[in-house]
């Protein structure tokens, strides 16, 4: 790390989720790329965490430049992978939960109160069942139809 901070209780090598705000503002006024390198890696992480969100509290207020968006941008990639892994999480549970009934999809699609379109838009991951009907979908396989 090229950047030192004073008068906070933290090192640059500590983990960055232990930094207090104070280092975090330091790093992203006076750090270079190397220096950003761990936050990067905490928000690719955590991008809804305490880091992320002091991230953006900062980047609130302060005069927007190019470094300011290139935190934005971090935080918004990370978000975005997230969120697009945790679709397809879903959609995958869906595909489970359906191959391991043994019932057609169109019977299932029933089952659980829905229709065989839409089922398959759960199923690639188009659309997001609601966390109501996902217990529903895994309720299904786990008692007798």
């Amino acid at each position: 790390m090229t950047v030192t901070f004073r008068n906070v209780d933290a090192e640059p090598g500590d983990e960055v989720h232990t930094w207090p705000y104070e280092a975090l503002v330091t790093v992203i006024d006076r750090g270079l790329v190397q220096d950003w390198q761990p936050v990067f890696a905490e928000i690719r992480r955590s991008p809804w965490g305490v880091v992320a969100r002091r991230v953006e509290r900062y980047l609130s207020y302060r005069e927007p430049d190019r470094v300011g968006t290139l935190f934005r941008l971090a935080i918004d990639h990370a978000r975005h992978r997230t969120e697009r892994a945790d679709k397809n999480e879903v959609a995958a549970r869906v595909r489970a939960a359906v191959t391991r009934s043994g019932l057609p999809a169109g019977e299932f699609a029933t089952l659980i109160g829905t229709s065989a379109s839409r089922l398959s838009t759960y199923m690639n991951g188009t659309v997001t069942p609601s966390a109501a009907l996902l217990v529903r979908i895994e309720r299904l396989t786990q008692t007798p139809h």
